[in-house]
């Protein structure tokens, strides 16, 4: 990892961290508003610095450019970037340590649980909010010790160039190959395609989690139908899109940011909000972090409506704050989880089932993928 605030980045493999940084930047962020700078300077106003932890890339040369450099111009204090891979190996390694060298961090849902059982994490100062924030973040995107940062979905997208009039609309579509023909692509992790076919069977949104075995039983076999029009299972965070410009794929699951970017740059595609898989990665205070009222700051500055449009724009991944669409261009609107018309059309990822253990030890997320794998491989 590199702890940066200059610009530099360091390079990682293939990972979550590679969908963010190369999705981001929709357009330049918008100006920040003479009443944010006010209220920032006099609710927020402090000095010295904040140590963020970034994904790289254009992911974090947008948030840079979105909200660390409005937030220092506001209240003084500088953001020192830290870039790396995914960060919860980091932060158990420095908790263990005892010497927290962060303030804040991305920490994946499914890692989230055990690392605030272990107090890995600060309580968060709401306090600081404004209304505006507080009203706009559901509750259910609001912890003690954690708030969404950013929210990724997996949604069905199609190729306007072999379906210029009628595009498919749902999962029942993407299965239904005799009105939809052509080669599809699918995620090779198991979670996602067993969502997608269970809805394809009929499911409704509220009874897809938990994945029981019964549920399981029946998405493979509505899976087996699907199984040899999967021209590819795609691995990597651009992959699907990239297929589908090269006419590999007529259609396919794929990240909303890398779609949203790509649709930006004049590709031919279309998307769907209808049973997307969303995904969320919390933002969170390290505990024994050097700096953590001015952490407390920025998480206040970065949550409130008009930067939360800012994050938005720059990197393509909206944080739980509805109140932004006030802010956002209206091209950019339908086109993002966060809108309301959208959000209630997504099926949000049960982390909590997914680390919870079975009797026989393995966590459920591990028996899915387990049993998701011997099915893709027979």
């Amino acid at each position: 990892m590199t702890k940066s605030d200059s610009g530099k980045h360091s390079v990682g493999g293939a990972s979550r961290r590679l969908v963010l940084q190369s999705a981001a930047t929709l357009l330049a962020a918008p100006f920040v508003a003479k009443p944010t700078n006010a209220w920032a300077q006099e609710k927020l106003a402090g000095s010295g610095e904040v140590v963020v932890f970034s994904y790289g890339g254009s992911f974090t040369e947008g948030v840079r450019r979105a909200v660390y450099e409005p937030f220092t111009k506001a209240t003084g204090i500088k953001v020192v970037d830290v870039v790396g891979d995914l960060a919860a190996s980091q932060v158990k390694a420095m908790h263990q340590a005892g010497r927290v060298d962060w303030d804040t961090a991305y920490i994946e849902a499914e890692a989230y649980p055990a690392m605030h059982e272990a107090g890995m994490f600060k309580p968060i100062d709401y306090s600081l909010w404004d209304q505006e924030a507080l009203e706009g973040t559901p509750p259910h995107t609001r912890f003690k010790d954690a708030v969404v940062g950013l929210a990724s979905g997996l949604v069905l997208s199609y190729d306007q160039r072999v379906f210029p009039e009628a595009g498919p609309q749902n999962w029942a579509d993407f299965w239904d190959i005799k009105k939809f023909p052509g080669p599809r692509g699918l995620d090779f992790r198991g979670k996602h395609a067993i969502q997608f076919a269970l809805l394809a069977d009929g499911v409704a949104h509220k009874d897809i989690w938990p994945l029981t075995d019964d549920k399981l039983d029946r998405a493979f076999a509505k899976l087996n139908e699907i199984k040899p029009h999967v021209a590819k299972w795609w691995t990597g965070g651009g992959e699907a899109t990239q297929l589908m410009i090269n006419k590999e794929y007529t259609m396919a699951d794929a990240f909303d940011g890398r779609l949203i970017s790509a649709i930006h740059q004049g590709a031919p595609i279309k998307f769907v909000w209808e049973g997307c898989y969303l995904t969320y990665t919390y933002m969170t205070i390290l505990n024994g972090g050097p700096n953590t009222a001015n952490a407390q700051k920025l998480l206040a500055f970065l949550n409130r409506a008009q930067i939360a449009a800012a994050w938005t724009q720059a990197t393509g991944y909206p944080g739980p704050n509805a109140n932004q669409v006030k802010y956002l261009p209206p091209k950019i609107i339908p086109l993002v989880s966060v809108d309301p018309q959208n959000a209630v059309k997504c099926i949000i990822d049960d982390a909590n089932w997914l680390v919870e253990k079975r009797p026989d030890g393995k966590t459920n997320g591990d028996h899915v993928q387990e049993r998701f794998l011997t099915w893709r491989t027979q």
